[in-house]
């Protein structure tokens, strides 16, 4: 079961939008272009476990792949199926539910995202369940692209946006640093919710004890959120392409990492 704190945090609505956001830009850019690197010139079958309202589950099914929107959160799949309705763009389903139990049939998917899954389980043995489900559905040779949170953006994001002027929010990042636990226990939502937060080679390390082959991580965001106004400089074409091309050629360094706000795993299955 979802934890309530979470439930509550999302319930607010905030996720619908989240992606059109300056600090979310980078993070929404790259993560398409990522995604892009293991499609197909066919159609293939994807389920998107903990998608949220169905961001990139509708791109991905108006590149006329067989999208699944799987969510936990019963307000994300009313909003889901309301878009759907309204712009009559259809995924295969929509529905919610639960990483950690998934109803459908082994060996079915080409590809798997995990994106929000393995930063809302706190607990490491039920990621690694969230992960085994993962991989008893893809199709030997399928690939899980799956995401989490490095354990230093509440640092990064603290100085940044300046939240360490709050006290509250000092305890929440020193918590962070300290087991990777992340907690908020104040009314604001810019301070996130329930989540664990990863070191790289935690995060990898987790991947490999679920029973797939490990590729690689991938810096998501990287530096890029870091930007200040962003948003106005990413409408400058030639500053676009030039910091996106830098973020591709650090984005496996081992050393710059943790600077990414999110990090992309990429497991196949043998």
């Amino acid at each position: 079961m979802i934890n309530k704190e979470i439930l509550e945090h999302y319930e607010a609505g905030i996720e619908f939008e989240r992606l059109s956001k300056e600090l979310y830009l980078i993070e929404r850019i790259r993560t398409q272009e990522i995604i892009t690197r293991y499609l197909r010139k066919t159609p293939i079958k994807i389920l998107d476990v903990g998608g949220g309202t169905g961001f990139y589950s509708f791109w991905l099914g108006g590149l006329n792949n067989e999208v699944h929107l799987l969510d936990p959160v019963s307000g994300h799949i009313k909003e889901a199926k309301s878009y759907s309705e309204k712009s009559k763009k259809f995924l295969a389903s929509i529905e919610v539910g639960e990483a950690r139990q998934l109803k459908h049939k082994d060996n079915y998917f080409d590809l798997i995202l995990l994106f929000g899954p393995l930063y809302h389980i706190t607990e490491r043995s039920e990621r690694l369940r969230a992960l085994s489900e993962a991989k008893r559905v893809l199709k030997p040779g399928g690939v899980c692209l799956c995401v989490g949170i490095s354990r230093y953006a509440s640092t990064l994001d603290g100085y940044f946006r300046t939240f360490v002027d709050d006290p509250r929010f000092v305890e929440i990042m020193n918590q962070d640093l300290k087991n990777g636990q992340h907690r908020n226990p104040t009314d604001n939502l810019q301070y996130f919710t329930t989540a664990f937060v990863h070191e790289p080679e935690e995060f990898k390390m987790e991947i490999i004890e679920s029973g797939f082959r490990f590729e690689k991580l991938i810096a998501i965001d990287s530096f890029g959120w870091l930007i200040p106004a962003l948003g106005n400089k990413l409408n400058n074409l030639r500053y676009r392409e030039t910091l996106l091309q830098s973020i591709r050629m650090i984005e496996e360094k081992t050393s710059l990492m943790g600077i990414s706000a999110h990090i992309m795993g990429v497991a196949k299955k043998e």
